[in-house]
């Protein structure tokens, strides 16, 4: 289609008049000021005792999970950053973003269209008067179509800003997703390793159970023994065998969920994690870090600021639709109803010339666009302000239960050391004939009892060390990658 022609001296003297002009509608985008504690309330509430774990106000290390000295979890995490699919879904995601803002940015170009057609035609014998009335006749066609919009207010210009926040904001919550995914899998390792140890431990009493059914009975045979002994202690060797069957059905769902965090079929982990192997052990120093870095390391706050500046940047982009819209086009090409016409001067076609367009009446749907942007924005503000709390409050927590476990840990050590020394002399005690069976079963109970709360709590303690970690945003600047 051709366009009306004016003189390409008015069309381009015109657009760097614009240019100086323009401005960007909308606010300017200053992150938000958010007052952060000097250090963590709980790292002064509990004193550290001998042999725990110190958390200390250093930077954090970001190969956390090498901290545990167990080279199996480290392969995993290896695997599970390379292969795991949920991760692949965030990775993709920023892909997507980056793609979004490319497609944004392509509107501060000029559009260029090229076109050819070769046409048939017969114009009407009774329609105007022209040379071909009545007759069918060719057309040959070739040329190009430009359209510019000179961005003068920044409408464009605040879209790809939006655009780029959002591409930062995908790229922190890809980050984000791969520190829940090494939380998970130094949960899943560390219970699996927990199970093991505690089926260990119920194999081991049983055995000891069973040796002592066997004494009742020749108690028994020699009438030195009631028969309510017997049935006392083959009781208590059938609930202890009972409670193997949930704890090994427990430790293949570990086992389950571990492969499938590597993006690997449930089983594909049992060869190389059948050895029963120790819960792995913290270090003796957690550094922490300082809260200031708190903002700045955890990527779901990252991402929630970064939500917070793309939405920003959109009022800008529902602002410019209060003013005018300038373009420059120009079209040109060929023309020729004879094909040995087709590239002589006198076929040439052009124009050229810039044009506005500015919406006088809508009915309102402009400011109440720029109204719903806005509070839009304060919703993403409020996001912000309570992930930054949530964060904190992580934190916080995760080092309150880290203390307290460790002193879990503790006083059930002393206790399953003062139980097996109470179950060998009850078991003693028994064959001389100097105490009831009962004693001896109580002692065992106990003895089972403080042992399995004992491993219990060594997972708990290296389980609250990771929740620290993965509070603190640990592990996303050496694991993550660019898509």
């Amino acid at each position: 289609m051709r366009r009306p022609s004016v003189r390409p001296g008015y069309a381009f003297a015109l657009a760097p008049s614009l240019w100086l002009v323009s401005c960007t509608v909308g606010p300017d985008y200053v992150r938000p000021e958010v007052e952060t504690p000097a250090g963590f309330g709980e790292l002064q509430s509990v004193a550290p005792e001998p042999g725990w774990s110190e958390p200390v106000a250093e930077r954090i290390d970001p190969h956390w999970w090498v901290s545990f000295g167990d080279e199996q979890l480290t392969a995993i995490v290896a695997r599970t950053v390379e292969f795991n699919l949920t991760l692949e879904e965030a990775r993709a995601r920023v892909r997507q973003a980056r793609a979004s803002e490319q497609i944004a940015a392509a509107d501060l170009w000029p559009q260029i269209d090229a076109s050819g057609a070769r046409t048939r035609a017969r114009s009407s014998k009774n329609g105007p008067v022209t040379l071909q009335n009545g007759h069918w006749y060719g057309l040959f066609a070739a040329g190009f179509d430009a359209n510019w919009e000179l961005d003068v207010f920044g409408g464009n210009r605040r879209a790809v800003e939006a655009a780029g926040a959002s591409l930062e904001a995908s790229e922190r919550e890809r980050d984000a997703v791969l520190v829940s995914l090494l939380g998970e899998v130094g949960l899943e390792y560390v219970t699996y390793r927990s199970l093991q140890q505690r089926i260990v431990l119920t194999e081991q009493n049983l055995d000891a159970q069973e040796k002592t059914l066997a004494l009742t009975r020749r108690l028994f045979a020699a009438g030195l023994a009631p028969e309510l002994d017997v049935q006392r202690a083959a009781a208590q060797v059938a609930t202890t065998a009972s409670a193997l069957a949930p704890l090994r059905e427990q430790a293949a769902q570990a086992l389950h969920s571990l492969s499938v965090l590597t993006g690997a079929p449930p089983l594909s982990l049992a060869p190389e994690l059948a050895a029963t192997r120790p819960i792995p052990r913290p270090p003796a120093r957690v550094a922490v870090g300082l809260p200031s870095d708190l903002l700045l390391r955890r990527p779901d706050v990252a991402a929630a600021e970064r939500r917070l500046a793309a939405q920003t940047a959109e009022i800008g982009v529902a602002t410019r639709d209060l003013f005018p819209r300038f373009f420059l086009s120009g079209a040109g090409g060929l023309e020729s109803v004879k094909s040995r016409d087709f590239f002589e001067w006198e076929s040439a076609v052009a124009s050229i010339g810039p044009s506005m367009t500015w919406p006088i009446f809508s009915g309102g749907r402009i400011r109440a666009n720029i109204a719903f942007q806005t509070d839009a924005q304060q919703e993403r503000l409020a996001a912000y302000r309570q992930a930054v709390l949530q964060a904190f409050q992580e934190v916080e927590d995760a080092l309150a239960a880290f203390a307290q476990q460790q002193v879990a840990r503790d006083q059930l050590t002393d206790a399953v050391r003062a139980n097996q020394r109470a179950t060998e002399l009850a078991r003693e005690l028994y064959a001389q004939g100097l105490t009831d069976f009962l004693t001896v079963l109580v002692a065992e109970e106990d003895l089972l009892t403080s042992q399995d709360s004992l491993a219990q709590a060594q997972r708990n303690v290296a389980l609250e060390l990771i929740a620290l970690y993965k509070a603190l945003g640990g592990g996303w600047e050496t694991a993550s990658r660019t898509p």
